[in-house]
């Protein structure tokens, strides 16, 4: 990855306060409370979710790019669309950077989830986004049925309809299978701001992975919720950090 594109996406200016205040809390703030904390969603008969995955250039900003989506559960990082078995990051052969969305079908649709994959990234840049060029960072969607490559194929149809000065170059491509990337891959926006990973708790690395609450505040780091959320989220931890009480339960 290029730094241009893989860089440490600075906060939003009304979180610049939360750093200058970390010397006002009591040094609790890295104690975790197991049991106050239970944000994550398991799968369920009565809450069953669905997944996509979809490439979109950079997992760690595709990762944090459906964070903030109402209905969204949680996020992972991995790699798609390849044949070769277990890929690494050194060593991806032929697959490219995918992130798998795991969300609640009653409250969002894989409309929506395309509508956000075609808002995040280029489609129409060839086997890449912004400066990193390769085919690890090409566009694509997997899907997962014949339900699905029938939204993807209409979705791509109206982007192509946009502007027919160039061509969308996204491929759509039947899922085969999805491998999870390495611990250091995952929630990577989250990771860059340690007090947000003190104010959860500082979860385990796979507690933090499945955790509903770091996929939001993933995409709260990279910028990347709605204006609205944003903002709702800033006044979550302003609150805490004026009560100085260490760990934030849910936004």
């Amino acid at each position: 990855m290029t730094s241009s594109a893989k860089r440490i996406h600075p906060f939003i200016p009304s979180a610049i306060l939360f750093f200058s205040c970390i010397s006002l809390l009591d040094k609790t703030v890295s104690i975790r409370i197991s049991n106050q904390i239970s944000d994550s969603v398991a799968d369920s008969p009565d809450r069953p979710l669905k997944s996509a995955v979809f490439a979109m250039g950079s997992f760690w900003r595709s990762e944090a790019a459906f964070g903030c989506i109402n209905g969204v559960v949680r996020t992972t990082a991995g790699y798609s669309g390849g044949v070769k078995a277990n890929p690494e990051y050194r060593k991806l052969g032929d697959h490219a950077e995918s992130v798998q969305v795991e969300y609640d079908p009653r409250i969002v649709g894989y409309r929506q989830l395309l509508d956000v994959f075609w808002s995040s990234h280029d489609s129409r840049q060839v086997f890449g986004q912004g400066p990193d060029v390769g085919n690890q960072y090409r566009s694509c969607i997997f899907t997962n049925s014949t339900e699905e490559l029938r939204l993807a194929t209409i979705s791509k149809e109206r982007e192509q309809l946009k502007s027919r000065s160039s061509i969308v170059t996204t491929q759509i491509q039947q899922l085969e299978t999805f491998y999870r990337a390495e611990p250091d891959h995952q929630k990577f926006e989250l990771k860059q701001h340690p007090f947000l990973l003190q104010l959860i708790g500082n979860m385990a690395e796979e507690e933090l992975e499945r955790s509903a609450l770091a996929t939001k505040l993933n995409g709260y780091a990279a910028e990347l919720c709605p204006p609205r959320v944003q903002k709702h989220i800033d006044s979550r931890v302003n609150e805490i950090i004026r009560k100085g009480w260490p760990v934030l339960k849910d936004i």
